[in-house]
């Protein structure tokens, strides 16, 4: 089974003479510790005298040291653990487990018996010999010396151990298609029903009150296997007893909209939820969900733009924080390791969407100066861009005339944040050209002809307005879908092409 490790420091040197005082004391909670598994796991110095042979060190890292060495020791006398002895040094430190399931918890430790760390009295050295820890329980570490026959100046055991971990195996039993499942020391009673791939139905009872209910989905369709439904913790339940009914779908359910926002999320799959308490009876819902790496990349999805919309009463959609969960949890939980996985915490019952932030690019102002030009006059087409999509992105603005693009230029911005984008460009034909960006009018340039002849150049060159004033030849085209019959005299090809792009940026406000 997958556990979670941390590996330790533990000093303990022989005296031949002295006498080392082993006192009780109790274990903290608040305060500095060593912390891992996304803090669900917190190791600390016990409180009370023993607690000092335990401390933190540079790295953070919980340190056990009986010697001269541990800082928090301030007798000058005190060398070390006394030869030809045996005893127990009670409350040495604490290990807390903040999650909201239950766990298994022990220590390894490659020893020969002069050392055993022990909890109640008992040794907690193996994983034969863990101990279960509910939500938010502590389990208080001593350490049990056998230093007979051991000479004095030398140090005790090994200099490592390791604390580790894994979520407690509910007891599982039932038929096809259902399961019932009690963690090994009480509390709620769950039973799972999945009458298809898509749908879930979650019971629980002899809840006590202010419980935490968890209900494993285990890969319940949300978009296919591309998004699943690992399960749904519930906090504070004050019901003994709590229903839910959960479905997943690609698309909108027909009682519902379909997932629209301000920011354009792409939706990727719906989840339904259905439930016969009052929603004040729960404290808060945490959804845990998983999508395919495969699915991701094809898409071109990071996963740091997977995000969750509740739908309100009102029919609006809601964006619900997301994140993603630490590969250390994902191992210590047992949970599918060739997945990424997701967590959202909310106060509030719905249908919600899983989709995806991505970049929205909209003009917001477009304009070309001057509005009237003589043939290989310069001529300048501004636009400001505004992403107001969820997430950071590349946007190739495109200029066109008549409908025809002509020019193009690549702006990356993040989120609410604007760019203003200037292509400076000469006509070399006289006409009347609507310009756009990106299909928004910016307005009609007219270039004239002022010699009231034919319009002069060949096609085959045209100057470019530009900083370096460049020069640019190319293959003579008919000019932007104008059909010749419409002017007078033959026409020369028009050539317009970016000059200059000035990017501004405004950073969000």
């Amino acid at each position: 089974m997958p556990t979670l490790r941390r590996t330790l420091i533990l000093a303990l040197v022989l005296v031949a003479a002295g006498s080392l005082i082993f006192t009780t004391g109790a274990a903290v909670i608040d305060g500095d510790a060593d912390t891992f598994a996304e803090d669900r796991l917190a190791i600390q110095p016990a409180d009370g005298p023993n607690g000092n042979y335990s401390y933190l060190n540079d790295d953070d890292e919980i340190a056990i040291d009986v010697s001269a060495s541990n800082p928090n020791i301030q007798d000058p006398s005190f060398d070390g653990v006394n030869v030809d002895s045996t005893g127990t040094i009670d409350d040495v430190f604490t290990i807390t487990y903040t999650a909201d399931r239950y766990a298994h918890v022990w220590i390894e430790y490659d020893g020969d018996g002069e050392v055993t760390f022990v909890a109640d009295g008992d040794s907690i050295e193996g994983e034969a010999n863990n101990v279960t820890l509910a939500p938010n329980q502590t389990v208080t570490v001593g350490l049990e010396l056998d230093t007979r026959g051991k000479a004095a100046g030398t140090q005790l055991g090994a200099d490592e151990f390791s604390i580790e971990a894994k979520i407690a195996e509910p007891d599982a039993v039932g038929g096809t298609g259902a399961s019932t499942q009690q963690t090994g020391d009480g509390g709620p009673t769950t039973t799972v029903t999945s009458p298809s791939a898509d749908r879930r139905e979650f019971v629980a009872s002899d809840v006590e009150r202010g419980e935490a209910v968890q209900f494993l989905a285990e890969g319940m369709e949300i978009a296919g296997d591309d998004v699943t439904l690992e399960g749904i913790d519930l906090e504070g339940v004050r019901n003994e007893r709590v229903e839910l009914d959960a479905e997943g779908s690609r698309d909108s359910f027909a009682n519902g909209s379909a997932l629209t926002a301000p920011t354009r999320p792409r939706p990727v799959g719906y989840l339904s939820l259905d439930y016969d308490f009052a929603p004040n009876a729960v404290d808060a819902m945490t959804i845990r969900f998983s999508a395919d790496p495969a699915y991701l990349n094809e898409t071109g999805t990071d996963p740091e733009d997977v995000t969750l919309y509740r739908q309100t009463e009102a029919g609006a959609w809601e964006e619900v924080p997301v994140e993603i969960v630490d590969e250390a949890v994902v191992e210590i939980m047992g949970l599918p390791e060739d997945r990424v996985h997701f967590r959202a915490t909310t106060e509030e019952f719905s249908t919600f969407a899983v989709a995806e932030r991505v970049p929205r690019y909209d003009v917001t102002e477009a304009t070309v100066a001057p509005e009237a030009v003589d043939p290989g006059e310069n001529v300048t087409v501004r636009t400001t861009l505004r992403n107001g999509g969820g997430a950071a992105g590349e946007r190739t603005v495109t200029l066109t005339a008549n409908g025809t693009p002509v020019a193009n230029e690549t702006v990356s911005l993040d989120p609410n944040e604007t760019a203003t984008v200037a292509f400076d460009a000469t006509f070399g034909t006289a006409g009347a050209y609507d310009l756009a960006v990106d299909g928004t009018a910016v307005g009609t340039l007219l270039v004239g002809d002022p010699a009231g002849d034919d319009a002069g150049g060949s096609g085959d060159e045209s100057n470019v307005g530009s900083d370096e004033s460049a020069t640019v030849t190319g293959t003579t085209e008919e000019p932007f879908g104008i059909d010749p019959a419409d002017l007078a005299g033959p026409l020369a090809l028009v050539v317009i092409a970016v000059a200059t792009l000035a990017l501004v940026r405004r950073m969000p406000r």
